[in-house]
């Protein structure tokens, strides 16, 4: 254990904590832009920045460690003056649109610049950068007017997915993430996993599927498993007014042990399926070419006599069963029991196995 003074309080922490890990352990809270506990460290944004006695400079907590007898303060009067000189240099490059921005509400960038006072930048003499928002990818927006440069969604490109389908293009003010040779996200090594949008702070990534349809602070979050195939993964439902709006992630690992927030193209912004009118709400049974409306008795009765027709003057290899990832792993174990035990035929095939 490391033995350490912060606020005027001696505490202790294991070994290898970093300041901000220290801080937390013990109820002491730090702003972060830039810190995942998924990601790479990176102290890029310095708004966790601390004071440490006979240190020159101010630390900055996420990946300063801890040692044995450092003497921290997190809320003096300097700091907080130099997390307000720090949020008017990020958002020098960042457009206020906030009236209109899909992240209202959910902006930790919002939310700071509120605590700390922040209204405008002094830094913005010669203007802010502009970027178009043209890419035409169908699942997410990418507005870069609105990037703080944190780099959390290269580095969740890189240690989450290993798509490492952006990176950071040029320096200084000029400095933006993009992809090779600034193309499309189509062009590139893309999946369109959504694990950007899933920690970007602000609204430089948004659900292009889910725009307009509901704010963060309208919607109720319904935690449930993902239905398209069988690893499990954990989700949240978006529900605004009895519909699904969107999805989002749990991050909370003991609710989200098998994929910790990470989920792919499908489960992130393949929901729509939910209230698609194309689905079958009745059973249709086709008659002289047309189909019309029946009841499940009458639809089950006759599947089950052109089932049993079909065996007995074809045989039961002339029959099989395709089934879906959609279903609880009862139902599909029922479902090939049905067509070895009853039918009597192996063929059974499955939507999910690639």
């Amino acid at each position: 254990m490391v033995s350490l003074t912060i606020n005027g309080r001696q505490v202790q922490v294991p070994k290898g904590s970093t300041l901000l890990q220290a801080c937390r352990l013990h109820g002491i809270e730090l702003p972060t832009l830039c810190y995942d506990p998924d990601l790479k460290l990176a102290g890029s944004c310095r708004m966790c920045v601390v004071e440490v006695k006979g240190r020159p400079l101010f630390l900055a907590a996420c990946v300063a460690p801890a040692e044995n007898g450092m003497e921290v303060e997190t809320h003096s009067p300097d700091i907080m003056e130099a997390r307000r000189v720090i949020l008017e240099l990020l958002v020098a490059r960042h457009h206020f649109n906030c009236q209109v921005c899909e992240k209202t509400g959910d902006c930790k960038l919002q939310d700071y610049c509120y605590e700390y006072g922040v209204e405008t930048s002094r830094f913005s003499e010669g203007g802010r950068p502009q970027y178009p928002v043209d890419d035409p990818n169908p699942f997410f927006t990418r507005d870069y007017n609105k990037c703080i440069m944190c780099t959390r969604c290269v580095r969740a490109c890189e240690g989450i997915t290993m798509a490492r389908a952006i990176n950071v293009e040029h320096r200084g003010h000029h400095a933006k993430v993009a992809t090779a040779f600034d193309g499309n996200l189509a062009d590139s090594p893309c999946v369109f996993c959504g694990q950007c949008v899933m920690v970007c702070p602000t609204g430089a990534l948004t659900s292009r599927v889910s725009a307009g349809l509901g704010r963060p602070y309208e919607v109720k979050k319904v935690l449930t498993t993902c239905s398209y195939c069988g690893t499990g993964c954990t989700l949240e439902l978006n529900v605004k007014g009895g519909r699904v709006v969107g999805v989002t992630s749990c991050r909370d690992e003991n609710y989200s042990p098998v994929n910790k927030g990470a989920l792919c193209v499908k489960g992130r912004f393949g929901w729509d399926f939910i209230h698609s009118p194309d689905r079958l709400t009745t059973p249709l049974i086709r008659e002289n070419g047309e189909l019309r409306e029946a009841t499940w008795d009458e639809a089950l009765g006759l599947v089950a006599s052109r089932l049993g027709y079909i065996k007995e003057h074809y045989g039961p290899d002339a029959m099989a069963l395709f089934t879906s990832a959609r279903v609880t792993n009862e139902e599909n174990y029922l479902a090939q029991k049905f067509t070895r035990a009853v039918l009597g035929t192996n063929n059974v095939d499955h939507c999910a196995r690639l």
